[in-house]
């Protein structure tokens, strides 16, 4: 498909996904349930069609030599498969937002104005390797009233046609337009230079992927772009922290799953507790294959670790590699957090009230957690259902998106015949 070939394609999808936009919109929540139930059956049913299709991306994916953490967010295994069904069925049965009234109050002149929670119209998603955003999108977009346009990944296309064919039959089975959920079929990067600034056909996109992606989406883009950049997440250890707990929770932050947005990359500790909690920990992690890049005081606790750079403290690793730093107090924390992270998610184990309020005040971050792992920054974690992304911005949705998220408000006025003097 050439260039000229791609951007017709790109609009006559474009137009599609705007007339099924308007079908969507004023599709009633039991309509949009009995659909997105129906593609929790199909995808159930199809389990081992849409593992087989997963298996041909993984094995073009190893041939090409992608790196290791493409590779776990690309694979779908059997749980992967049930979660996509779960998260359809957990969507279905979430509260509508749309036509939510809300605020409504008389004023003066006898008018009475409110807020109605209204779908924001298309939504084009870009996202790499993860099949499951392919459903978790189309469940989310359709119960918020939206069409959606999808683009996955290249080393993601057998996996996400065969999900998008579950998609296609839930919406039929419902009677709504099989266009409205639309997964690009070609790879040509050319139709994401199309998607972003068709303004006349899409509202709002939502990349999904790595820094070079989003930054590219946001820097190109002339449609307002949902967002975050990095997740360059930490858990500060406060000098009264409860100790197990600490070693707990710092544990399945980091080793849970390496290749996610909300894994810890730093940790912190109060200098007080270090050499009751680093040993312990840092014993956890080398047997975990985990490298540890530590200050000096860091390493002079644990002698085995790496003298960390400036730039570690900046950096997402998306692998099994965790930068340690030891503080003096929780300003000294939050200054660094401040300084280094990445506004996505932060956590502080601590027992100390006063403590855990000031971090939760003065933390900004879209998710900031006490006294628990930084893993549970998901919108399927959250109960939304699933999450059509992290937004680290602070204008219209942060943290998880879901579908509230995928809404905007419109003012409405009730009068009975006033007029203004």
């Amino acid at each position: 498909m050439n260039v000229s070939d791609i951007k017709q394609y790109m609009q006559f999808v474009g137009k599609a996904a705007r007339t099924a936009s308007r079908s969507i919109a004023k599709a009633d929540t039991a309509t949009k349930n009995r659909a997105l139930i129906a593609m929790a059956d199909a995808i159930r049913r199809d389990e081992a069609l849409l593992l087989a299709a997963n298996a041909k991306d993984l094995d073009s994916a190893r041939a090409k030599g992608i790196e290791a953490a493409m590779i776990d967010r690309l694979t779908l295994s059997a749980k992967g498969v049930a979660t996509m069904a779960e998260g359809l069925l957990q969507i279905a049965a979430l509260p509508d937002p749309v036509g939510e009234i809300t605020d409504l109050n008389f004023r003066p002149s006898g008018i009475q104005v409110g807020k109605m929670r209204v779908p924001l119209g298309v939504v084009g998603i870009i996202y790499e390797a993860r099949p499951n955003v392919t459903a978790d999108a189309a469940g989310l977009c359709l119960k918020a009233g939206n069409a959606a346009i999808l683009r996955g990944g290249s080393e993601a296309i057998h996996s996400n046609q065969a999900i998008a064919a579950c998609v296609k039959e839930g919406l039929l089975s419902a009677g709504l337009p099989e266009t409205a959920v639309q997964v690009i079929e070609t790879t040509d990067r050319a139709a994401v230079g199309e998607l972003i600034t068709m303004q006349d056909y899409v509202d709002v996109i939502v990349p999904r992927g790595g820094k070079s992606l989003i930054e590219r989406i946001a820097h190109e883009a002339r449609i307002p772009v949902i967002k975050h950049l990095d997740g360059v997440c930490h858990v500060y250890i406060d000098e009264q922290a409860d100790i197990e707990k600490a070693i707990r929770i710092a544990d399945n932050a980091k080793t849970q799953r390496y290749g996610t947005c909300n894994t810890m990359e730093t940790l912190l500790i109060h200098r007080n507790i270090g050499n009751k909690v680093l040993p312990a920990l840092s014993k956890i992690y080398l047997d975990k294959g985990v490298e540890l890049r530590g200050d000096s005081a860091a390493c002079a606790m644990v002698t085995s670790m790496k003298l960390a750079t400036e730039q570690d403290w900046y950096e997402e690793y998306l692998a099994p590699i965790l930068s340690i730093r030891i503080v003096d107090d929780l300003d000294q924390a939050i200054d660094h957090i401040t300084q280094f992270g990445s506004q996505h998610t932060d956590a502080i184990v601590t027992e100390n009230y006063s403590h855990a309020q000031r971090f939760l005040r003065e933390v900004d971050s879209s998710s900031v957690m006490v006294n628990t792992t930084t893993r549970f920054a998901d919108g399927f974690e959250y109960g939304l259902g699933a999450e059509i992304g992290i937004s680290t911005d602070k204008i219209h949705a942060r943290g998880p998106v879901g579908l509230e998220g995928l809404t905007s408000q419109k003012f409405i006025v009730l009068g009975d015949g006033q007029i203004r003097q």
